[in-house]
């Protein structure tokens, strides 16, 4: 038993083009070729939406002092 040889597959495609004819065969072939295109476009496409880092802010540092409201600053006395 085993494994088909290769006159076995070839008298199955045989068939299989007596069934369906060349021109059906090619446009499932197509179908099929534009089918796994797209997959692929979407994969990658959902690859490159990942979210991305928001951008580091530059800028100046403030420097002072937190004070609570109402209270007096050492340099004003009340």
């Amino acid at each position: 038993m085993g494994s088909f040889s290769i006159w076995h597959w070839l008298i199955v495609l045989l068939v299989v083009v007596l069934i369906f004819g060349t021109k059906k065969l090619r446009n499932i072939g197509q179908d099929l070729g534009g089918a796994v295109k797209g997959f692929k476009e979407g994969v990658k496409g959902a690859e490159e939406e990942k979210p991305v880092a928001p951008p580091q802010i530059s800028g100046q540092t403030l420097e002072g002092e937190v004070r609570k409201e109402g209270s007096a600053s050492p340099n004003n006395k009340a």
